[in-house]
């Protein structure tokens, strides 16, 4: 399975901060919002990850991860010059998926919870129709809302819907059969002229070939899309780390784990950052 990083949003909601960076390079506390759905991939134990960037932008994430050999991935670019919808990515991205499934994930969306990368392995496995996530929230309305029947089963999926039918919204995580291409370029844009991702599901919907897990209130999601959800997620982080010892989306450790880099990989890379908390966190796992 392939993985990809949609980061190529102008952040226009957050300026003047992102006027001189674009949004998935501004911190979450204490390490870059895109560490988080980067993250997430590597639990799901997604190697191959092609990151979309906005245009101009692209040295600066090159600079930061490199070809991903550091952390025993494949990390590879390409530029979206024009923005057109959470579907696009699979265009773009077509050449890097090739005959692959994929987990398409948000640049700007913070997953975290124990049973999280349970959650991500039954998702990875299932290599028939897609796989998406609902979570529960207080005002669904600026998200794709699900509505299930009395049997859990997912019946609907409406974007940004004045009357919701529901109060579970699908976060920016999902995984696809390698159908998801086709059916992305014959997706019709909506009234804001952008190609729908909830339109993608509705067509595996169709198909009888979407499935739909529950995220538990233990786990935590955050979509760091305005100045207030930035500030409130990185309270968020600094909490659970403070009260876990555990941090969140470190990269490495999660390469580590996974068994991509070795002992002495991990030691150079916590040494490289020994004079920062991150740093001294990944030196003491050793």
């Amino acid at each position: 399975m392939k993985g990809i990083i949609l980061a190529a949003g102008k952040g226009t909601r957050l300026y003047p901060m992102t006027k001189p960076v674009c949004k998935p390079l501004l911190p979450i506390y204490d390490k870059p919002m895109i560490y988080y759905p980067l993250a997430a991939l590597q639990q799901a134990g997604i190697r191959d990850v092609l990151i979309i960037v906005p245009p101009n932008d692209l040295d600066q994430f090159e600079r930061l991860f490199g070809d991903g050999s550091t952390l025993g991935m494949n990390i590879s670019y390409k530029e979206q010059f024009v923005q057109r919808g959470i579907a696009d990515a699979f265009i773009v991205g077509e050449e890097f998926i090739g005959d692959d499934s994929v987990c398409l994930v948000l640049g700007d969306n913070v997953f975290y919870g124990d049973g999280l990368k349970d959650c991500l392995d039954k998702a990875q496995k299932n290599i028939t129709g897609a796989t998406i996530f609902g979570v529960y929230v207080d005002d669904p309305r600026a998200f794709g809302v699900v509505e299930f029947d009395e049997n859990g089963k997912a019946i609907s999926i409406e974007e940004k819907p004045e009357n919701p039918k529901s109060n579970y919204i699908v976060p920016g995580l999902y995984f696809y059969d390698n159908r998801v291409v086709e059916i992305a370029k014959n997706v019709q844009p909506s009234a804001r002229g952008e190609l729908e991702i909830t339109s993608v599901n509705n067509e595996y919907l169709k198909l009888g070939d979407l499935n739909v897990v529950t995220l538990g209130k233990d786990f935590v999601w955050l979509d760091a899309g305005t100045e207030d959800s930035l500030l409130a997620g990185g309270e968020v982080i600094r909490k659970i780390q403070a009260e876990t010892g555990k941090y969140v989306a470190c990269i490495e450790e999660c390469s580590y784990d996974n068994g991509w880099i070795s002992r002495d990989e991990l030691h150079k890379l916590g040494k490289e950052l020994e004079k920062t908390k991150y740093g001294k966190y990944i030196m003491n796992k050793l």
